[in-house]
């Protein structure tokens, strides 16, 4: 067996740009019978490529460090995506520019704090005559106190020497003959530079499990944690556990788990993941094409924020206040609005102020966040709904399937005729063949919500003809999924009630959580299975209880392990 790789110290020092553009590196099974058949043999924990911060989490960090505010990583590149997310593993690459960027914002962050730091962190280094080896001594137990939050474990007797160093050589830099606020200065802007604050460092424990599988260090699951929950760095009840190294079994994790889901910025995370997963993010957007004024002579691009907002409240109401399940966030007949998002919706009796709060709904109409008006807009054109974009977002979002590819000359979508229904219109889609391959997994689902407008409001009629809201769930290959369905409110039931659903949300949860895709092996035993299958069995067990989801992904082998990383591999 080979040795585990150990870093340099000096890598934690000092980050050219050309350096920063780092690779990726590429369950206990226990003895319990109620643990799925795939989690009967060895310990499988799939692949565990090394995370780059996002944006989110990077400027998360520095506030939790620092106390910054600025929202440092709001300049730098965007994220690139993967899976639907920004924080998939193989999308966060360091390019050039970023690193540049990492390097400037550093620097910024360490000059705006470095006098408060000296002041408040090491008092030996202030006044007019500072005694160097009393500040050395001070700046020492900075360096391994501040270490420790910034790389997320204790620093090494190498790593602490070599910033110490560094502390020393640039009091000599300043205006004075002996200037602690430069040292500093250089000390957090190596440390802000260094991998192991830019990345979630993770090599496990010197000891092999079975084979190449290694455990994870307790200040590795702190970090694991920590970013899942609440998108940022471990807080001092974390850092404590890890220290008494007791971030190692399943009810330890368990229990911090339960610990951060109760606290309120964990409703931040889960709301970052459904502004993804669902596209939440994107309402405002619609903004830049707008609606054709001819058609919706009332458009106000104001209510796009609202509509925004009234998504995001009532997955967090839901989650958080009602404990949903999967099957209420699809069918809940209510939602979350304030006096003006009522009046839009003609809601009567609604709320009479600005702020939100829960609104029953018509539950013949209505049904959980699938007839919000903003995901309805988001997906619908300038003129008119669009059966095509609203069914494909179902079927890729909610139900995790992607349809055939469309044939190299795409006929141009049907004109808008004020003597039709927009279904009317799309008839050609069913009759050519060249179109039907494609838009038969989506337009059966579209067409659902043609009850619903381009600007996501009620109507019984289109044109002064009555319309015809019924569609069908195909190619799910589920009985309990496909089949015929009459408006959006029937949809939302069938979605709610489906097994394919419910797995397609913890497959999202999955990638989300785990910052990559799944490896699931169907006829053969390694990688995600054991995994995807506990997840979905605690799923069940807990009646698709979405918090209990999250805390089911603690729980996991490819959350508590990793394959070992040695010199070879690492090169």
């Amino acid at each position: 067996m080979k040795r585990p790789i150990v870093m340099p110290a000096l890598g934690a020092v000092l980050l050219s740009p050309a350096l920063l553009v780092m690779a990726s590196c590429a369950g206990d099974p226990g003895s319990s019978p109620d643990l799925p058949e795939s989690c009967t043999g060895q310990i499988s924990p799939g692949p565990s490529p090394i995370r780059r911060l996002t944006q989110t989490e990077y400027n998360n960090t520095v506030f939790q460090l620092l106390g910054d505010s600025s929202y440092p990583a709001n300049k730098f590149a965007p994220d690139e995506e993967a899976n639907g997310f920004s924080n998939q593993a193989s999308a966060l690459v360091v390019s050039p520019l970023l690193a540049e960027q990492y390097m400037q914002a550093a620097e910024d962050l360490a000059i705006g704090h470095a006098e408060r730091l000296v002041a408040e962190e090491v008092p030996a280094c202030t006044g007019t005559a500072v005694d160097a080896t009393a500040c050395n001594a001070a700046a020492e137990a900075f360096i391994r106190d501040f270490g420790k939050k910034t790389f997320r474990r204790p620093l090494t007797d190498e790593e602490v020497q070599a910033h110490q160093e560094l502390f020393v050589q640039g009091t000599t830099l300043g205006a004075g003959a002996y200037d602690p606020r430069t040292g500093l200065q250089l000390v957090v802007q190596a440390m802000l530079q260094s991998p192991h604050f830019l990345y979630r460092v993770e090599f496990g424990r010197p000891e092999s499990v079975e084979s190449d599988v290694v455990e994870l260090t307790s200040y590795e699951m702190a970090s694991r944690l920590s970013y899942l929950f609440w998108g940022t760095m471990p807080d001092a009840a974390l850092f404590e556990a890890a220290e008494r190294d007791e971030l190692r079994t399943p009810e330890q994790l368990e229990a911090q788990a339960r610990r951060m889901l109760a606290a309120p910025r964990a409703r931040e995370a889960v709301k970052n993941f459904h502004r993804q997963w669902l596209g939440i993010d994107e309402i405002p957007t619609v903004a830049a094409t707008g609606r054709d004024r001819t058609v919706y002579p009332d458009y106000n691009e104001a209510m796009l924020p609202l509509l925004q907002r009234e998504t995001e409240l009532f997955l967090d109401h839901a989650i958080f206040e009602e404990n949903a399940s999967v099957d209420d966030l699809f069918t809940a007949p209510y939602s979350m609005m304030n006096k003006e998002l009522a009046e839009f919706y003609g809601v009567e009796n609604g709320p009479q102020s600005s702020e939100f709060e829960p609104v029953e709904l018509d539950a013949g109409r209505y049904a959980g966040f699938l007839t919000h008006a903003g995901l309805l807009t988001l997906h619908s054109k300038s003129d008119g709904s669009s059966p095509v974009h609203r069914g494909k977002w179902v079927r890729e979002r909610l139900l995790c399937q992607f349809p055939p590819a469309p044939p190299d000359v795409v006929p141009p979508p049907p004109t808008v005729d004020p003597t039709k229904t927009t279904r009317e219109q799309y008839v050609q889609h069913e009759a050519d063949p060249a179109c039907a391959g494609c838009h038969l997994w989506m337009d059966a689902l579209g067409f659902g919500f043609e009850h619903f407008d381009a600007l996501g409001r009620y109507r019984e009629t289109q044109n002064g003809l009555a319309i015809d809201a019924t569609g069908e769930v195909t190619f799910a290959d589920e009985p309990g999924t496909d089949g015929p369905f009459n408006g959006a409110v029937e949809l939302a039931q069938r979605l709610g009630n489906s097994e394919r659903v419910r797995r397609c949300v913890s497959t999202q949860w999955f990638r989300y959580a785990y910052g990559r895709t799944e490896v699931y092996k169907y006829d053969e035993p390694g990688d995600d299975n054991c995994s995807v299958d506990l997840i979905n069995q605690k799923f069940s067990e807990s009646n698709y209880d979405v918090k209990e989801l999250l805390i089911a992904l603690t729980q996991t082998d490819a959350f508590r392990y990793r394959h070992r990383i040695d010199t070879e591999e690492a090169q």
